[in-house]
């Protein structure tokens, strides 16, 4: 049967609940678990966001203390339930999180108290898979609040912080365009600009991009490597690390769930950028591939599943259950001859990894948690919590229902892993 804990699914054999049947009736026992409308009085707020991946493959968890209301009006209690409930889906893999402190006043500001229970309450769980938390624009108070807790903080955990001054800081570590930053927290970057010394600090906004490299991978549209590549349609990065993990990878636990190192990841975009072979068995790390994959769909131009596309995945939850997949078989009908190749081709390999769900831990679910929001999102802004859902959903439906959804359509020249 299967056994649910929180986004992270394993196999177990047991005795099948029918078994128990004249025991079960009673209805002693149940097994609940809060839906996520009951932390609409938070949630609604937009205090917590989950986006997409860093630049080094984790889940980026953003919290902004701007978009907290003063503290009569939230229980600070509740809050602290809620952030365990969204983080729960995510702390089996690695991940990261920017703290935007700016905003943060006495009228809104939690208690030390509610601060120290807030640290005990994130057990060893949350605090094992945080690869990187940034605290940008800090201040003072939160330099005296980290000395307070230092006694209770391990060396470890105390490693991972880094303090950004400004939001320019953060483009060396983070997808500028996965970032939700609450414009509050952009006036005030502008305000410590004009306030430094000798000058302007460095803009946060995007530099002009320069000419793309004719081996160029990272970055550039399907059509642009397609043209380079005498016509391939199978993106060469693709086709490269679909391969190495087909070959070495369908039973690694956690595969696509954690990171790498932060400079391998840099050295392989640089060699496919360049259009130099890369040999994944000498860095010794089967999941470099994995996070070069992710990384490749998250910074294509435009999503896999294309911009016009985003609205319609949206809608997939409020189709009746029975027609979905048949919904999501339609939605992808309106892909780009090219587009679905290659998403045909993507999905075909997921179905394969998630066949070996009992030994890799990377069911349907977990897969599309880690690859819904590096095939779609939002023309404008990022994809938000709430949006979530749908996304996965729909990435779900596409990696389980792998040959029906992909059933009548035939492109030409088709290339299966």
């Amino acid at each position: 049967m299967w056994l649910d804990t929180g986004s992270y699914r394993s196999q177990v054999t047991r005795t099948p609940l029918t078994s128990y049947y004249d025991v079960a009736r009673h209805g002693i026992l149940q097994v609940t678990r809060t839906p996520f409308t009951s932390y609409y009085d938070v949630a609604r707020h937009g205090i917590l966001q989950v986006t997409g991946d860093d630049n080094y493959g984790r889940k980026l968890v953003i919290f902004s203390s701007c978009l907290m209301p003063p503290s009569h009006q939230l229980n600070h209690h509740h809050l602290l339930q809620y952030l365990m409930y969204t983080l729960d889906q995510y702390v089996e893999s690695d991940y990261t999180v920017v703290y935007f402190h700016h905003g943060l006043r006495s009228c809104n500001k939690p208690s030390l108290h509610w601060l120290r229970n807030a640290y005990r309450e994130f057990d060893r769980k949350y605090k094992k898979n945080l690869k990187a938390l940034y605290v940008v624009h800090p201040t003072n108070f939160i330099r005296i609040i980290w000395n307070i807790f230092q006694p209770l903080i391990s060396h470890k955990f105390g490693k991972k912080l880094t303090y950004v001054n400004y939001l320019s800081e953060l483009r060396d570590h983070l997808s500028w365009d996965q970032l939700i930053i609450p414009p509050d927290v952009l006036r005030h970057d502008e305000r410590l600009q004009a306030a430094q010394k000798g000058g302007l600090h460095p803009s946060s906004k995007t530099p002009p991009p320069r000419p793309p490299l004719p081996t160029q991978q990272f970055g550039v549209s399907l059509q642009y490597i397609a043209e380079k590549n005498q016509g391939v349609m199978i993106p060469p990065v693709m086709s490269q690390t679909v391969a190495y993990l087909k070959d070495k990878g369908l039973q690694t636990e956690g595969i696509f769930r954690r990171s790498a190192r932060v400079q391998l990841i840099k050295d392989v975009q640089k060699l496919y950028n360049q259009g130099k072979p890369v040999v994944f068995e000498q860095y010794g790390d089967i999941h470099a591939p994995a996070v070069i994959l992710k990384t490749f769909l998250r910074e294509l131009p435009e999503p896999l599943l294309t911009f016009p596309l985003y609205h319609q995945i949206q809608d997939v939850v409020r189709v009746e259950s029975s027609l979905r997949v048949t919904t999501c078989k339609h939605i992808l009908e309106r892909l780009p001859e090219h587009n679905y190749m290659v998403l045909k081709y993507l999905l075909c390999f997921l179905n394969m990894v998630s066949q070996q769900s009992i030994i890799n831990k990377m069911s349907p679910s977990n897969l599309a948690c880690v690859f819904g929001v590096n095939l779609s999102w939002p023309s404008q802004g990022s994809v938000s919590l709430t949006s979530l859902t749908p996304l996965n959903i729909f990435t779900e439906i596409l990696i389980e229902h792998y040959h029906t959804v992909f059933s009548s359509r035939c492109p030409q020249a088709e290339v299966l892993p």
